[in-house]
């Protein structure tokens, strides 16, 4: 029935991370005792005071149609959150509330792209960036990066990688995958490039912000020169646990803003009333109420990593921020373990799924053929008995 559908759907990719979930949990359905770590999604509970937020607002009959960006008390508290947080002084009509960061990004590469406008992507990238810039008309131009070098791009690299084509740079800082995390001092390598070439546009995905164990934070959109240049999009998903409450934000050059809430406006219109006033109570809060949060992530981190650089043939980074790992497991390429032949990531990931009941994500759908992705958004019990059954499988 394939030829009944458009070109457009039959050449997008499916999700790999929403996949190999579903895969997880058929699994499971059948009785398996899968341990997935394939999904990033915080394992907290949203905080009290923003349910009670959003209680307060039931209560208060927020139950009609909202403005298409997004209520002004909630944009106005985004552009505190903005200036207290990344010194980014936004105004409100540059913010534009949509449903999830990830509507955020797709009005993004559909007001900004034409056919054939190449995109500057740093692998590994966010699986649905490439996808969404396929379906805009827009170009991926993927730039590797190693597992020795942090998985970060370098200004010389983005130099080499533009051309007349050129028309944005997506990225993300804490990165899902890899969880790097760029500094000052290499987002300033960065923009010293870009100013040779005015016309090109940044996204900068921060929706990891907040957890980051590196002590600082550095938007590019701080970045002298760059602020006019940049859609900076975040969310409270995964700094608040608020995953399903689908709201992202961008703060960007007027005129984008302005796109964006007109294509918003024939598709979506506003996000969820509740969610958005509830969302006013998480911008507004004190980063500090995250402080628990952040703690087990760290520790968590440092777990996976104590015990995955324990496992032989598996290449690791410490990653400095998000919930994830992104080891390198292309040593086992070519092996053969307990009957199964490893060509590649994807070989690799299903070899787990069968031999050692854990569920991870192909570096493949990321841009990197070399790694998987291992979310550790969970206990720490958990952690450890996954590890230990990774490592009885690969041994």
């Amino acid at each position: 029935m394939n030829h009944i559908l458009s070109d457009r759907i039959n050449n997008l990719s499916t999700s790999q991370t929403l996949a190999m979930a579903a895969l997880a949990r058929e699994l499971k359905a059948q009785g398996k005792d899968i341990i997935s770590l394939s999904l990033g999604e915080p394992d907290f509970h949203t905080p009290d005071f923003i349910k009670e937020a959003a209680k307060k607002a039931i209560d208060e009959n927020y139950s009609t149609y909202t403005p298409v960006d997004g209520y002004v008390e909630l944009k106005e508290a985004i552009c505190r959150k903005f200036k207290r947080d990344n010194n980014l002084d936004y105004k409100p009509l540059n913010i534009v509330v949509s449903t999830g960061a990830k509507q955020s990004l797709y009005n993004v590469a559909q007001v900004m792209l034409n056919e054939g406008d190449e995109v500057i992507l740093p692998a590994p990238f966010w699986v649905s960036y490439y996808e969404m810039i396929k379906l805009s008309g827009g170009v991926p131009v993927e730039v590797p990066t190693t597992v020795e070098t942090d998985f970060k791009i370098t200004a010389d690299q983005l130099e080499k990688a533009i051309t007349p084509k050129t028309k944005m740079m997506w990225f993300s800082s804490p990165c899902n995958p890899s969880g790097s995390v760029y500094n000052r001092e290499e987002l300033t390598a960065i923009g010293k490039v870009l100013e040779k070439y005015p016309n090109i546009y940044i996204v900068s995905d921060e929706i990891y912000e907040h957890i980051n164990f590196s002590g600082t934070f550095c938007s590019i959109a701080s970045i002298p020169g760059l602020f006019d240049r940049t859609i900076t999009v975040n969310g409270v998903a995964k700094a608040f646990a608020m995953t399903g409450w689908r709201i992202g934000y961008i703060g960007a050059p007027e005129f984008i803003a302005k796109a964006c809430t007109k294509i918003q406006g024939q598709v979506t219109s506003g996000a969820n009333s509740i969610a958005q006033r509830a969302t006013i109570a998480a911008v507004d809060a004190d980063p500090s109420v995250l402080k628990d949060m952040v703690k087990a992530f760290h520790s968590r981190r440092d777990l996976v990593v104590k015990l995955m650089q324990d496992i032989p043939g598996i290449k690791l980074n410490v990653p400095e921020g998000a919930f994830y790992v992104f080891p390198d497991v292309s040593s086992f390429f070519g092996k053969t373990l307990n009957g199964t032949t490893i060509h590649n990531a994807d070989d690799f990931s299903m070899y787990l799924l069968s031999h050692a009941n854990v569920a991870t994500v192909t570096g493949d759908a990321f841009g990197n053929a070399n790694c998987i992705r291992i979310s550790y958004a969970t206990s720490e019990d958990v952690l450890t008995e996954a590890i230990r059954r990774i490592k009885e499988a690969l041994a």
